[in-house]
């Protein structure tokens, strides 16, 4: 029987990581040895001393999106955000709302655009003639769909739709980060450089609602330099939905399932990573997103499908790893689904030696913090 408990650690809080470093592959790199249980300590820019020729990274190119929306009941009411789930239809989005008590179904809710400190500057001051919907957003709520959820009608034009969503929404920061930066005395919203450094350098498929995370570090030279050497990638996609933040729970792991999420592999990139398991060639995902893809999408044979689909996968203690021979992965929240798959892959009294370790050694945690090479 699993016991969260097991799976916690005391952090201190100026560990939590409230901004990324200068450069992505400046982060710091903690190297996880299981079959010695040693570390070595080196910056992810160095990560090509620890692979071989050969060696197939997995990146979820997943790109995350402005969901989170601040709004006003209409007419005169108080400040609610909108923060959007997944897209039902056009326009029509599943949203978690709060304060969901008081959102009626019915109610209208009018966006406030971004401040130009979070990235605004997309729309027009004015209007300049064009159609009034391609320079505001509103909404409607025209249904319910879970504890906090609300289906809600973007009211506007679908060919406006994206444009506008840049302009009104919010990069979606976990709330640990936005705790911090106000702890910090910071400004405790998301900033322009929010926008392009909480998102993979990768990144081409919109729908994330939170950044795939142990990819942030790579750089488009590193990945260029590990392919000169023989390092070989492909890509996968999982959109990470917003219970990434929620915490575990004993239903969770009663049901042995987590949050549902939208996953896809298309032909070519599945036959690249079954012809680098059939030849021995290491496999490694990038990411505890990139694992669960690898491990939903696997027939009974142990070869990967082509498909798209929906996964609930949790991956606790005794799961048996099919494509994953090391893995790349950050620093994950105590009790969380990330922590109890890492301590899966790699024994939970390593990992939490590891992240002693860590603590120790002032690394950064989370989503904008160091990262592990677990091998």
């Amino acid at each position: 029987m699993i016991h969260l408990e097991d799976f916690d650690y005391e952090l201190p809080p100026d560990r939590i990581a409230r901004h990324p470093v200068e450069r992505r592959d400046q982060s710091r790199l903690l190297v996880v040895e299981r079959a010695t249980g040693a570390f070595q300590h080196c910056r992810f820019r160095e990560i090509g001393d620890f692979l071989r020729v050969g060696d197939l990274l997995v990146l979820n190119d997943s790109r995350v999106i402005p969901a989170r929306l601040y709004a006003r009941r209409h007419p005169g009411g108080g400040r609610v955000e909108v923060f959007l789930v997944n897209e039902i239809e056009p326009l029509v989005w599943r949203a978690l709302v709060r304060p969901g008590k008081k959102i009626r179904k019915g109610e209208r809710l009018v966006v406030e655009p971004v401040a130009a400190e979070c990235g605004a500057g997309i729309l027009p001051v004015e209007n300049h003639g064009q159609d009034a919907h391609a320079t505001r957003l509103e909404c409607e709520v025209v249904g319910y769909a879970g504890k906090g959820e609300r289906i809600v009608r973007f009211e506007t034009r679908a060919e406006d739709w994206n444009r506008l969503l840049q302009a009104f929404g919010h990069t979606p920061l976990p709330p640990y980060i936005l705790k911090a930066r106000k702890l910090a005395d910071e400004p405790p919203d998301d900033t322009a450089d929010d926008r392009e450094r909480y998102q993979t350098v990768y990144a081409t498929a919109p729908g994330s609602v939170a950044a795939p995370t142990a990819g942030l570090h790579f750089t488009e030279q590193l990945i260029a330099t590990l392919e000169q050497g023989g390092v070989e990638f492909a890509r996968v996609t999982l959109h990470v939905g917003p219970g990434t933040f929620q915490p575990l729970t004993g239903e969770h792991l009663a049901a042995g399932q987590l949050h549902e999420e939208q996953y896809s592999l298309d032909t070519g990139q599945v036959e690249k990573i079954n012809r680098a398991r059939r030849e021995g060639r290491r496999v490694i995902p990038v990411g505890t997103t990139s694992v669960r893809v690898l491990e939903s999408a696997c027939n009974s044979e142990g070869r990967l499908v082509a498909q798209s689909g929906t996964t609930r996968l949790l991956i606790t203690s005794g799961f048996p790893f099919r494509f994953a021979d090391a893995m790349i992965t950050n620093f994950h929240l105590p009790r969380s689904s990330l922590l109890l798959l890492i301590c899966a892959f790699a024994g939970r009294e390593t990992i939490l030696r590891a992240y002693r370790e860590a603590i120790e050694q002032d690394y950064r945690f989370y989503s904008y913090g160091d990262a592990m090479l677990i091998l």
